[in-house]
């Protein structure tokens, strides 16, 4: 990239899917000095082209499978794809093949200094809004991120080197790298990674690896998971030590088909953060047995800060809601593994900073002995009849149901309520709905005002390639039918 011109601080557009190539090109990015721009190549035409006039890319890298579709956007923005990684389509006309393209290239190291408050790396916020925002990330950012999962990942092996970590989840647009690809290097041990989403490929690589640790996901991956653990004589989940996983409500199955498939030696892992702020919470189940039991009752649990995060809870006049358990408020961060900003969004940055501490806009609470509960993402908070309904509580309680597989509740426009609370399911494979009595398990086990007043049963929710439901576009569905 030097060779073609690129100076420090010049944008690197990744449009690709997981590959050796497209991590060991993030790599160099970083260590020449420039700016990885990982994005989904699932992104629309128009938003693809926002990001790259937003960052103002310079060179370009991309899946051949992606390929057609990246030269008609990059044209329309006065670019061309550079190097095309050949897996899944051709190489693109005019561009370089990955391997010939590094091959003439000197294999010593990159001259310049770097900081460790440089960037390295713009991550779009995921999949809940439009034109989401760029968060910068620094080299402190991760390594340390790096570090904090290392502690945890590498729980119960003899040695850290022995880590042995796999992912077929995205994990170049979606942030994964820090907590998998790095604390796995960082502890000097193996990474094993998969292309995209499959369950039966993770649990034969699980298999064959040896694999000790497994960023699943949703609740719903570590599902199907422990599964193909269960019902296949040639799989053997008996390496894994750590299950880590987010973004969801846990069917009450889940730990015991689990254990089951894996051994008692397996420990579940909830984390819970964001792009901006990847050394976050972390919940073990296991040590929390009367707080996961609250889990499967509708109560998300979030556990703890890891040792480089200050975290508090904040009201609206932001007051520290410490030592007042039961009161929501927001959740706010400091810490060295955080956001250096939004890129060219000066008043993003400004607005989430403000008073000192990255407010993250969840809505959190503390229980009396300090550990964290999420109540929900504000913009998912349903407003019914003056009152503020959890969303994630009333999915948490609608998902012990046996027929309910997966929910998601949304506020929809209603003239009496307000917003409606209004739940989203899809139905347990083998089983049909009985709507009314979900209905009625809803209301014997929520307040009235929480209860929903609308059940909609659909084959499948609209989620990212990780397994979370982006209920934006379930919004957005339900208020044109409204």
């Amino acid at each position: 990239m030097r060779a073609a011109g690129l100076t420090d601080g010049e944008r690197v557009l990744l449009y690709c899917e997981n590959s050796v190539e497209a991590v060991v090109t993030m790599f160099g990015i970083a260590k020449d000095g420039l700016v990885a721009v990982p994005v989904n190549p699932h992104l629309a035409p128009d938003v693809l082209e926002w990001v790259v006039e937003h960052v103002g890319v310079r060179f370009t890298v991309v899946d051949g499978e992606f390929g057609e579709q990246a030269r008609k956007v990059f044209a329309r923005a006065g670019l061309r794809v550079n190097v095309t990684i050949p897996i899944g389509g051709p190489i693109v006309a005019g561009s370089r093949d990955f391997a010939e393209w590094i091959a003439e290239q000197p294999a010593d190291e990159p001259s310049g200094n770097r900081h460790a408050d440089d960037v390295w790396s713009i991550l779009f916020t995921s999949g809940t809004t439009l034109m989401s925002k760029a968060s910068m990330a620094t080299h402190t950012y991760s390594y340390m991120a790096g570090f904090s999962y290392a502690m945890s990942l590498t729980r119960g092996l003899d040695y850290e080197q022995d880590l042995t970590t796999c992912t077929f989840l995205p994990i170049l647009y979606h942030c994964g790298h820090n907590s998998t690809i790095l604390p796995t290097i960082l502890a000097g041990g193996t990474m094993v990674l998969g292309r995209r989403p499959d369950p039966a490929a993770l649990a034969d690589a699980v298999t064959t690896e040896k694999v000790t640790a497994v960023w699943a996901g949703s609740p719903a991956w570590v599902q199907q998971l422990a599964t193909c653990g269960l019902e296949y004589d040639d799989v053997d989940l008996s390496s894994l030590t750590v299950v880590m996983f987010a973004w969801g409500s846990m069917n009450p199955g889940m730990a015991q088909d689990l254990a089951k498939a894996c051994g008692p030696q397996v420990k579940m892992l909830e984390v819970f953060g964001q792009t901006e702020a990847m050394s976050c919470y972390r919940f073990w189940p296991d040590r929390h047995p009367g707080k996961f039991e609250k889990s499967l009752r509708g109560t998300n649990y979030v556990g703890v800060p890891n040792p480089l995060l200050a975290a508090d809870i904040v009201d609206a006049d932001g007051n520290s809601l410490r030592g007042r358990p039961g009161i929501a408020g927001e959740a706010v961060y400091r810490s060295p593994v955080v956001t250096a900003g939004y890129y060219g969004d000066v008043e993003a940055t400004r607005e989430a900073f403000r008073d000192g501490w990255f407010h993250s806009g969840d809505s959190c609470m503390y229980d009396e002995d300090g550990l964290q509960i999420m109540v929900d993402r504000f913009k998912d908070i349903v407003k019914s009849g003056g009152e503020n309904v959890s969303s994630l509580r009333v999915e948490g309680v609608l998902v012990t149901h046996p027929d309910v597989l997966r929910a998601a509740v949304i506020g929809v426009p209603d003239p009496i309520w307000g917003e409606k609370v209004t739940a989203v399911v899809t139905v347990t494979p083998g089983r049909e709905a009985d709507v009314k009595g979900i209905l009625a398990f809803a209301r014997e086990r929520l307040a009235g005002y929480e209860a929903p007043k609308d059940i909609v049963v659909i084959d499948r929710m609209p989620e990212t390639v990780g397994g979370k439901i982006m209920k934006y576009k379930l919004r957005e569905l339900f208020t044109r039918e409204h």
